[in-house]
């Protein structure tokens, strides 16, 4: 008798927990009566409700359906079981309990509701579009159905019926959790930044601590070329959960890319400190050491990135750097051939790969390789600015003019190529005045 009675106690005190939301400790308490009583139907259910607070679903749903097993059919405890077998990714099984409830209750409306989403995820649009018009001729106001049928049209790519569909949930419940992320989602989609970001800043106010949403108004604001936006938006990912390694490395890549080392070095440390294991963190060590000019670093970086990734373009382009700055013109060679090799599209290898071969003492090929990054960049003025100095360096005074005449058409305000050219002109009235000087000391005897 007392441990019926015990049992019974925890139970009010699970009761009392749940409703301050102290779900931990009130799943504890239903654990603890359970193991005395465990033939009590409602309280497995009730144990269910309190997993699925905790997001332990598929605990939840065994909880539920031991429920059901002692009890027989309950609908609020069906369609708890359904929901959840959805999100486990269970949606075959998920709809075969809807369907039943169906059968029993034609006229329950949650039976056809969440088989909007199950058969959205299968891929089903056309039987998902007929559950939202059949559960519309129940309840056309339940803001469910809508965000079901949304996530549908936004998995085919018609954002517009989407949003709508998600307005008209804001419309009818203007506190429903997480519709205006998906709003967001889909002006993302669309390439509609600002829209995207408002809604995102109002899902942000309404749960400030999601560090979800905060990891996708980062990347949005990345996207965008808001760089110090997309910095604080990390730095509060990383203020509110501290050991999140992906928002540590997200704030190295944000910081490296708005060329600040120093910080980035710092943040992809403690990702290392952590004991993240991101397949670029070696490379961005790498890169970071690179700006700071810390090279013999940077190359063991470079190497570790090139181990784990060996055909990796980005590895290699910095591995190849590292190496001329350390004055291995041969070994930097070889990273920017392997480069070209893969895909001839990058101008910054060609360009490396001519610089190599002059310090090589490779001027005709350097000048190839010059000349081979302006075509796949017309506007590569550095590169033209080597590729005029290899000409006049083999003597190819009218190459090299055409060539400054070229890259000034495109950049006519560019000093560097206007210095060029004077340099140029020098060396022309140099050459001429020589060649005039030659036959005139002749003639005099010198």
């Amino acid at each position: 008798m007392n441990d019926w009675f015990d049992a019974e106690q925890r139970i009010e005190r699970a009761q009392e927990l749940s409703e301050s939301r102290q779900w931990g400790e009130a799943l504890e308490e239903i654990e603890a009566a359970l193991e005395i009583n465990p033939g009590n139907a409602s309280w497995h259910a009730h144990r269910g409700f309190l997993l699925d607070q905790l997001e332990r679903f598929e605990e939840a749903i065994e909880a539920f359906e031991q429920a059901l097993e002692l009890q027989g059919q309950d609908f609020d405890v069906s369609t708890a079981l359904g929901v959840d077998l959805i999100r486990v990714g269970r949606f075959g099984e998920a709809i075969d309990s809807f369907e039943r409830l169906a059968a029993i209750d034609p006229d329950y409306e949650p039976a056809f509701c969440h088989r909007i989403v199950a058969y959205a995820e299968l891929g089903k649009h056309d039987r998902a579009e007929e559950m939202f018009y059949l559960a519309q001729q129940l309840n056309e106001d339940c803001p469910h159905c809508f965000c079901h049928v949304g996530v549908s049209l936004a998995t085919r790519g018609d954002y517009d019926r989407a949003i709508a569909a998600w307005q008209r949930v804001l419309d009818i419940d203007p506190d429903y959790i997480g519709i205006k992320q998906r709003i967001a989602q889909a002006y993302r989609a669309q390439g509609d930044g600002m829209r995207a970001r408002e809604y995102y800043l109002a899902e942000i106010r309404e749960d400030p601590g999601n560090t979800d949403l905060l990891f996708e108004l980062a990347e949005l604001l990345a996207e965008a070329g808001d760089l110090a936006g997309a910095t604080a938006k990390y730095r509060q990912i990383v203020e509110l959960e501290p050991d999140l390694a992906a928002a540590h490395f997200a704030l190295a890549e944000t910081l490296l890319r708005d060329e600040k080392p120093e910080s980035a070095l710092e943040s992809l440390q403690e990702v290392v400190r952590l004991g993240g294991d991101h397949p670029l963190l070696d490379l961005r060590l790498g890169e970071a050491s690179l700006l700071l000019g810390r090279n013999q670093e940077a190359l063991v970086y470079l190497e570790d990135a090139l181990e784990r990734d060996p055909q990796g373009q980005a590895g290699q382009m910095a591995l190849g750097t590292c190496l001329l700055r350390l004055d291995r013109p041969a070994e930097a060679a070889d990273a920017f051939r392997r480069i070209v090799a893969q895909s001839d599209s990058s101008a910054d290898a060609r360009h490396n790969l001519g610089v190599c071969c002059f310090l090589l003492g490779q001027h005709e090929t350097g000048l190839r390789h010059f000349l081979r990054a302006i075509e796949l960049r017309p506007d590569f003025l550095m590169a033209v600015h080597k590729a005029a100095l290899a000409c006049i360096h083999l003597g190819r005074w009218s190459q090299a003019e055409q060539l400054l005449r070229d890259a000034r058409r495109l950049a006519p305000d560019s000093d560097v190529l206007a210095q060029l050219s004077k340099r140029l002109w020098r060396f022309r009235v140099l050459r001429v005045a020589r060649r005039v000087g030659r036959p005139v000391a002749r003639l005099l005897g010198r």
